[in-house]
């Protein structure tokens, strides 16, 4: 929450900053990408309340936490990228079919010091929703770099045009900066698509990693007692991961014994795997196969 807060603040000043220059340097590549930071904050805004949601404990009508905010969060940023994508791609073709003037030179020079910031604050934040494992916090982070992504075409774009016109005078020139706008809203729609996929997994429970099912059958398999393993299911609802699994122990052991392996394996694979919140283990017990069946 404090890194989104962090990303708000500094949005708000590279969107104010790259609409200035955009308007006064003739450049709608650069206002194309001040749309994109105003975005930014709009979307960083949603992120960090749906943080806030999915945080809170759970109560009766969420026994399971309110985590899905989070993921809910990730798809409203994802329909934000798309708007921008379509509204910068619009207005780019509008702007390539009508004469205008030449951005001014000095909007390179601005571009440079955004995109220096901007690469630099969607580091911070990846890194933060690593740590986390939070998909809203890296959705954010990736639709920070889709703006670092508008800033760099801005900058080949002003660029082609004013070399271009230097060497050759021509008006077309100027709608380099158009077309720079217009392949960054491909960008940004690609990775809207790439969040709300991300996104939409973790709403309908699918499977979210499947080399952390092999580590929560590895560590299960150590614990004393447990003869072999049947299914093991996982879900992760915001921050939290929630794993069913089956522990097959022999079939003569007590209820008491084979309760104390549940909880063997729950504390195991807590205490192993411990860059993963756990909500819940929740371990089924049941009896091995005779050996006329084994394999079924």
């Amino acid at each position: 929450m404090r890194s989104t807060l962090i990303g708000i603040g500094v949005n708000i000043v590279l969107a104010l900053g790259k609409a200035t220059a955009g308007i006064l340097g003739h450049s709608y590549a650069l206002v194309a990408d001040a749309i994109e930071s105003g975005l930014d904050v709009i979307s960083s805004t949603l992120v960090y309340f749906g943080l806030k949601v999915s945080t809170l404990p759970a109560d009766e009508n969420h026994p399971q936490g309110h985590g899905k905010a989070e993921p809910l969060a990730a798809v409203v940023v994802s329909l934000f990228l798309f708007l921008a994508a379509f509204a910068i791609a619009y207005e780019s073709i509008e702007r390539i079919r009508v004469p205008h003037r030449l951005p001014a030179p000095w909007t390179l020079l601005v571009l440079l010091a955004v995109v220096a910031i901007k690469e630099a604050l969607v580091r911070f934040a990846l890194k933060v929703g690593e740590q986390t494992g939070s998909n809203a916090v890296k959705a954010d982070a990736l639709h920070q770099r889709s703006d670092t992504l508008t800033s760099i075409a801005a900058f080949f774009g002003i660029a082609i045009a004013l070399v271009g016109n230097y060497f050759r005078p021509d008006s077309r020139w100027a709608t380099a900066d158009d077309w720079a706008a217009l392949v960054a809203s491909v960008v940004i729609f690609h990775n809207g698509i790439n969040i709300l996929r991300g996104a939409l997994f973790e709403l309908t429970d699918a499977h979210p990693d499947p080399a952390l099912e092999e580590e929560v059958r590895r560590i299960a398999l150590t614990v004393s007692g447990v003869e072999n393993l049947h299914k093991c299911f996982i879900r992760k609802m915001g921050f939290d991961y929630f794993v069913e699994l089956d522990v097959r122990v022999e079939g003569n052991l007590s209820v008491y014994r084979g309760h104390e392996i549940a909880h063997e394996v729950q504390d195991t694979v807590r205490a192993q795997i411990s860059d993963k919140r756990f909500a819940r283990v929740l371990v089924h017990i049941e009896p091995t196969l005779p050996k006329d069946r084994a394999g079924l």
